[in-house]
């Protein structure tokens, strides 16, 4: 099973919690991952992402999600860090729930903490079906409309 440690920087609020953990648990029992591991979400706002995009990237503007991979552990998979702020904006800008966003955000972050990337034509293939194939199979499934 997989542990979701969830640092919330941005507010008070443990209502993020339960989406994160559910696009977690699902992606990791749907790669039929055996092991136990472990994975940090850190929530952030814009300013936070900014920053660290700045240093671990080199490019000075606020992003929605950042994941590194821990190569050196058995069992912690990695960080994933997202900006709230982008989340909130994201889900109006597509017309759909600020859930929907928060958990594919999160889900794009454990794949990338899984070795998954989209540089290449064809990792993105793989990456980006894998990664509709797991949220399509979950409640936060696209939907056409946006909740508060």
């Amino acid at each position: 099973m997989i542990t979701t440690n969830i640092i919330n920087q941005y507010d008070t609020s443990d209502r993020y919690h339960s989406t994160i953990e559910k696009i977690i648990v699902y992606a990791y029992k749907y790669l039929e991952l055996k092991s136990k591991k472990v994975i940090n979400v850190i929530l952030l706002d814009d300013e936070e992402i900014q920053s660290l995009n700045a240093k671990y990237r080199q490019i000075n503007k606020a992003t929605d999600v950042l994941s590194f991979e821990n190569t050196d552990s058995q069992d912690e998979l990695g960080d994933i860090f997202i900006s709230i702020d982008k989340v909130k904006a994201q889900a109006m800008r597509y017309h759909h729930s600020f859930e929907r966003e928060l958990a594919f955000l999160s889900l794009h972050g454990f794949l990338h903490c899984m070795g998954y990337d989209h540089i290449t034509k064809e990792d993105e293939f793989i990456m980006f079906k894998l990664q509709d194939d797991v949220i399509e199979n979950t409640e936060f499934r696209r939907t056409n409309h946006y909740e508060k």
